[in-house]
């Protein structure tokens, strides 16, 4: 992919920056909630199911120090660019090109303390479909959202965590998927502005945990009932998130 392909976007306040497609899937302020959410530790290790450009691994990253971070990614232009965005930044972000339900012999030997995951939020066959290839194969569902949670499980340590941003619509099909393996499930609703439901859902799980289910209050992204102005209106909540690197409230983190 040539350079007039791509653009370079700054996250994080300019603490992260990615060269990422410039008329494909480019990632935006879900992956910088995922990796908010994320409840990794200095030191832990990270897997990510189909990480794009590396920009939720490079968001955590910038976050907890110490990581040891592996990305998936299935689309070979794009695991290109993860490992460009990775060396440009210094992180120890390892990507493998591979499909996350024929991952690597070396990969399947391994457990992680945390996965995270942004799975493509359109299931098969719902909508209109992208012109762009890359943005296609990363909003629709080829691999049953199912699949996903169980590489997940079999990569998680015993009391590892899971954390997933799905779109609202789709969380019945998440917690069916989480039935098998998980509890300590809690689910923070993103609601983007008073008086509107919420359209995206970030959600923790724990391998093995018996912890009943939680649904937390929603976290509040935009100020007033409509964009008034051209100039952002985060909430402070989420411009610490967006800007300034803090992590996603959880109920029960310290």
């Amino acid at each position: 992919m040539t350079q007039s392909d791509t653009t370079h976007d700054d996250f994080l306040g300019g603490r992260v920056r990615l060269r990422q497609p410039r008329d494909g899937y480019r990632a935006a302020t879900d992956p910088v909630f995922l990796a908010a959410a994320c409840p990794a530790t200095p030191g832990a290790s990270v897997l990510e199911l189909g990480c794009g450009v590396g920009a939720a691994g490079l968001c955590l990253a910038a976050r907890v120090a110490d990581l040891r971070l592996v990305g998936v990614e299935r689309q070979p232009t794009y695991a290109a660019l993860a490992r460009e965005n990775a060396g440009a930044a210094g992180a120890d972000l390892w990507v493998v090109e591979a499909d996350l339900t024929a991952l690597p012999a070396d990969l399947r030997q391994e457990q992680f303390d945390h996965v995270i995951a942004n799975p493509p939020y359109f299931a098969a066959g719902d909508g209109s479909r992208a012109k762009d290839a890359g943005r296609e194969a990363a909003n629709r569902e080829e691999t049953p959202l199912a699949s996903w949670v169980a590489t997940a499980r079999a990569r998680l340590r015993p009391g590892g965590w899971l954390t997933m941003i799905h779109l609202a619509e789709r969380l019945p099909d998440c917690l069916a998927a989480l039935t098998d393996g998980f509890g300590a499930i809690t689910v923070l609703p993103l609601q983007p502005r008073p008086g509107r439901p919420s359209n995206r859902v970030v959600i923790r799980a724990r391998r093995s945990a018996r912890t009943p289910f939680t649904l937390l209050a929603p976290f509040l992204i935009h100020e007033g009932n409509m964009h008034r102005a051209d100039a952002p209106d985060f909430t402070a909540q989420a411009q610490a998130v967006l800007r300034d690197g803090a992590a996603l409230p959880f109920f029960g983190d310290d």
